[in-house]
């Protein structure tokens, strides 16, 4: 299929690849005669091809004069052949790391790293977006549809008074939204990020560029326990030069509350009783946190917010069998980050590690990130990551699995 997709391609070796995306694609990195490393991807449904067109759009609007503003690489689109009523697409292969998000903010070289490339992202001009026809909001149509999907969760009946009233708070809060829209990842998560150590070496899974909030972008980065979190932080706004508005970190919090009532609409949607069970759980223990007042507020005018701590301990309390068996459904959200999860899912299934950078004889029988049924998908990394909300998949790394410590997550893995 490479050779069908690229003419003149020869493949001198390969070996599967899996970014624990939980069979939402087949995929194949490998070597070229030309020593190119490459990778080719399948999707295995429908929203998995959704996800794959919409990296596609946002890699072609990605232009070399846009590139040229950024310090780390983007995937490059080679070729696509068909199979079987969707295609198969390849793409350079971004060698890298994987890392978690407490591990990117762990050392202040790299947390500073991670923090000046969401600001290039964010200070690249916005005309390419409306030329490349992605989406758009403005702070008025960003407030809009937050206060849409409070809406919608409300309707469920399953939704806490307390938390609805003091989300309404903060979408009646103007202050909370004066901002001006910038160029956005989108889905952007520690899994989205490759590094070499030290510095950020790649960014990954493009399929959510737009323009629209910044704030979109930060949430994972706000919950983050490592020692040089608040360097990245510090970081990103001195990068934005007075770009970046004082109320930005207060709404990546509130985006960060709503991922729960993404999950609440997510089990409605797919009639699982057990996800909007465990969403219902969720939702009460934030109600415990607003309530006793621990923490920073959104705004002036709204009650506190969740701690990090609080955060990460109701994402960690989130059971990896509910989760969706695939990325691109109506549960992947642009900022819900299942690092911490998956790594406790590979902690109990004991899958031994493998040589990520090995290639193997050409043998496409057994590859990708699809597993038999009952079986464990092949993982050439334990610390690759693949998104949820509907907020997963293949990630590009070239590293030894033994250069990482902890396994990653599914979700926003993107397309690349």
């Amino acid at each position: 299929m490479a050779t069908a997709a690229v003419p003149g391609l020869e493949v001198s070796a390969a070996r599967a690849h899996t970014r624990r995306s939980h069979g939402a694609f087949d995929a194949v990195e490998f070597r070229t005669t030309d020593d190119r490393r490459l990778i080719i991807r399948v999707p295995r449904s429908q929203a998995a091809e959704s996800e794959q067109s919409a990296d596609l759009v946002a890699l072609r609007a990605l232009t070399p004069g846009v590139r040229s503003r950024l310090d780390f690489a983007v995937p490059s689109f080679i070729g696509q052949a068909p199979i079987d009523g969707t295609r198969a697409v390849v793409t350079e292969f971004i060698p890298g790391v994987v890392s978690t998000a407490d591990q990117l903010t762990a050392h202040e070289r790299l947390a500073e790293s991670v923090g000046l490339a969401i600001a290039a992202i964010h200070s690249l001009p916005t005309g390419f977006v409306g030329d490349a026809g992605l989406p758009r909001q403005d702070a008025v149509e960003t407030r809009e549809s937050v206060v849409a999907l409070i809406g919608r969760a409300a309707d469920t009946g399953r939704l806490p008074a307390a938390l609805l009233r003091r989300w309404e708070e903060a979408t009646d809060d103007d202050t909370l939204w004066r901002f001006r829209p910038t160029v956005v990842h989108g889905t952007l998560t520690a899994d989205s990020i490759l590094n070499d150590g030290e510095t950020v070496t790649g960014v990954l899974g493009w399929s959510g560029l737009a323009e629209s909030d910044p704030a979109r972008d930060l949430h994972w980065l706000l919950t983050c326990r490592g020692a040089a979190a608040e360097r990245a932080l510090g970081a990103y706004i001195a990068a934005r030069e007075g770009g970046a508005d004082a109320h930005l970190p207060q709404r990546a919090l509130l985006y960060g509350e709503l991922e729960l009532a993404r999950w609440l609409l997510h089990g409605i949607d797919e009639h699982d009783d057990a996800i909007v069970d465990d969403a219902v759980g969720l939702l009460d223990g934030l109600v415990e946190s607003v309530h006793d007042h621990s923490s920073e507020p959104l705004s002036p005018e709204t009650g506190p917010i969740l701690a990090v701590d609080d955060v990460e301990r109701l994402l960690d309390e989130t059971p990896l069998d509910r989760l969706p068996a695939e990325r691109g459904g109506a549960m992947l959200t642009d900022s819900y980050d299942f690092s911490e999860l998956d790594r406790q899912a590979l902690r109990t299934s004991g899958a031994p590690p493998m040589d990520a950078t090995a290639p193997i004889p050409l043998d496409l029988s057994d590859w990708g990130d699809a597993a038999p049924d009952g079986a464990t998908a092949p993982d050439g990394d334990p610390d690759a990551a693949t998104r949820d909300h509907a907020r997963g998949d293949d990630r590009s790394t070239g590293a030894p699995s033994g250069d990482v410590t902890d396994d990653q997550a599914r979700r926003n893995s993107a397309s690349s």
